[in-house]
């Protein structure tokens, strides 16, 4: 292992073994045992570890594999039937690497382990009146599209629908392998240009909606004291008919220290409404202490595909052109319908992509 990314990778496999034998010890003190957050905690972090060396253990494996299979082909000596198949087998074991070398660099620049974790999803209205709202939903399809592709849940969560059908306001889950990878890139305002329906000129306007991207945090990431939490339910709103609520079902929870302010009203049942509502709490809660530590970080801040502030222009959806734009790395594509309709594996894999080679040099210049 000579090139300077598997001698990095080298001297970290070091580092987290020397980690894991400490966690282990601690995972067997009764201290800890009897501390069920602070268990589970050590617990999670332990089995990433093992994770990462596992992974490395088989890197070395397939490194001394390849130079026997390299001699073989090489050799002067050798059957040309066996050489044949120690080609084949060469082809194999390099692809092989690269799939293991890629997850062990995931591990490295600290994304991995929050990959497969669930999202919460919010979509707002930005300016343009109707036609924001109305791009809003043509979001909210383009994502839940890309989740049907990809075999993940959505479950929506609440819904401020506007009288023609848009929304000024949609909060949804998602869950499913690989959720956070594919979607954490979509936080930002998204413009559209295009000619409204309400239009009669033709002529092309200008409307922006914005996209949170928040993990959904387990357990042991965040903590809230009910003491900290104001409740209130009231009468769900809505535009009529048989399944307008007469109960008080609705909540509303607001978070005492931070003023965050939390509504629910699209299930009949106030415990169910209650229970989205704080996963949504949960969710901003914890984004509020990544933000936090990420304006702490400012050098940090430089690794990222775009600064990460949900009021930065990241993309526009240009309609006359039949163009997508991503402004952070300057990419354009004449596949507008095909995006909307769910295809963005070329986009959220650039970008990913991109931010993966800025943070994995950093790491070989510290």
């Amino acid at each position: 292992m000579l090139n300077p990314i598997l001698l990095y990778i080298e001297k970290e496999s070091e580092k987290r073994k020397t980690r894991l034998a400490e966690l282990e010890n601690k995972l067997s003190n009764p201290e800890i045992l009897n501390n069920k957050s602070l268990y589970q905690s050590c617990a999670k972090e332990a089995s990433q570890l093992r994770q990462f060396l596992e992974k490395y253990n088989a890197l070395r494996n397939i490194f001394k594999t390849l130079e026997e299979t390299t001699q073989l082909v090489e050799s002067k000596n050798a059957d040309i039937e066996l050489k044949e198949l120690a080609q084949e087998e060469l082809i194999r074991l390099n692809n092989d690497k690269e799939i293991i070398l890629n997850d062990i660099e995931d591990s490295l620049i600290g994304d991995s382990t929050d990959y497969n974790q669930n999202i919460i999803v919010e979509i707002r209205a930005g300016t343009g009146g109707l036609e924001a709202s109305l791009f809003a939903a043509d979001l909210f399809r383009m994502y839940s599209k890309y989740a049907a592709k990809k075999n993940w849940k959505l479950e929506r969560i609440s819904a401020n629908i506007t009288e023609k059908g848009g929304f000024k306001e949609i909060v949804f889950s998602v869950s499913g392998e690989g959720v956070y990878k594919k979607l954490k890139y979509e936080s930002g305002t998204h413009r559209v240009q295009r000619v409204p329906l309400t239009e009669a000129s033709g002529r092309i306007h200008t409307s922006a909606s914005t996209v949170a991207i928040l993990l959904e945090p387990e357990d042991v990431d965040i903590k809230i004291d009910p003491k900290d939490l104001q409740v209130d339910v009231f009468r769900s709103g809505g535009s009529g008919g048989q399944h307008v609520n007469v109960t008080d079902s609705a909540v509303r929870i607001t978070h005492i220290p931070t003023g965050l302010i939390v509504s629910c009203q699209d299930e009949r049942s106030q415990y169910k409404n209650k229970e989205k509502a704080m996963r949504v709490l949960r969710a901003r809660l914890l984004d509020a202490i990544q933000a936090k530590q990420q304006k702490e970080l400012s050098a940090a801040r430089k690794l990222q595909v775009g600064s990460g502030d949900r009021s930065e222009k990241i993309r526009t959806y240009n309609f006359p052109e039949k163009r997508i734009t991503d402004h952070r790395i300057n990419l354009a594509l004449y596949r507008l319908d095909e995006v909307l309709d769910g295809d963005l594996d070329e986009l959220v894999d650039s970008l990913y992509m991109e931010e993966k080679k800025r943070k994995v040099k950093a790491l070989l210049e510290d």
